[in-house]
């Protein structure tokens, strides 16, 4: 049975010595958990939430370049690639940038493209991607797109739970994700303090990790009218 995994983290991209960015250790644990030898790891990068900035695209070619890693970027303002589902289906990571996740919803559904990442989820490719790009994968969470923070519950719900990112920086979302929960609005779910990610195979969360020693992802539960938050230690990459 193909194994139908997402690695939803609020990290990624770290300052290069040499050049602008790198694969930060969540992104080459990314790499890693492709399981593929023999050849170079293909990635689509798909940055719809920041509106496709060319200046990043740069920038993350040149880091690929540095790590031997295939890279392409699927980009739907301006689009670059004629068939979506040739360039994701070809690759065997698909990474996620951030910014809103309300827009990049919109966008991925005029396009189809919320259907090409379902099928290449269910053909075992690995989804990946950071705040936005992992907020996108669940039902639903906390986001800063319309300005003061609100929840939106119209994710692709790949995974069943609701996940906060920016859990510990932007001091907004953890008390919108806990109402959400308690009220029933969003499932139960995962606040992702930076540098955390949570790994799923299938519906289940099997594991959580940091590049940030230290940092730790916080399970968020119903419980009766209110919630119950718990720390989750995470495991140190990198």
């Amino acid at each position: 049975m193909t194994e139908r995994r997402i690695l939803a983290t609020c990290g990624g991209w770290s300052a290069a010595r040499w050049g602008d960015v790198e694969f930060s250790p969540l992104q080459r644990h990314a790499l890693e958990l492709t399981g593929v030898s023999g050849r170079r790891i293909r990635v689509a990068f798909v940055n719809t939430a920041s509106g496709d900035q060319r200046v990043d695209e740069g920038r993350e070619l040149a880091a690929a370049a540095r790590a031997r890693v295939d890279a392409v970027h699927v980009r739907l303002f301006g689009r670059n690639q004629p068939d979506l589902r040739e360039a994701v289906l070809g690759s065997d990571l698909v990474w996620v940038g951030g910014g809103s996740a309300a827009n990049l919803l919109a966008v991925w559904r005029t396009h189809g493209l919320d259907e090409v990442m379902r099928e290449a989820w269910e053909s075992g490719i690995l989804l990946a991607g950071t705040s936005a790009g992992a907020l996108c994968w669940h039902v639903g969470g906390p986001t800063s797109t319309f300005g003061p923070v609100s929840v939106i519950d119209d994710g692709l719900a790949l995974v069943p739970y609701a996940l906060g990112v920016h859990y510990d920086s932007q001091p907004d979302r953890r008390p919108a994700l806990q109402r959400a929960v308690a009220s029933g609005a969003l499932p139960s779910g995962f606040g992702l303090e930076e540098g955390t990610a949570v790994l799923y195979a299938g519906a289940d969360p099997v594991e959580f990790l940091t590049e940030i020693d230290g940092a730790a992802v916080h399970r968020v539960q119903r419980e009766g009218a209110d919630v119950d938050e718990q720390r989750v230690d995470a495991r140190l990459v990198g």
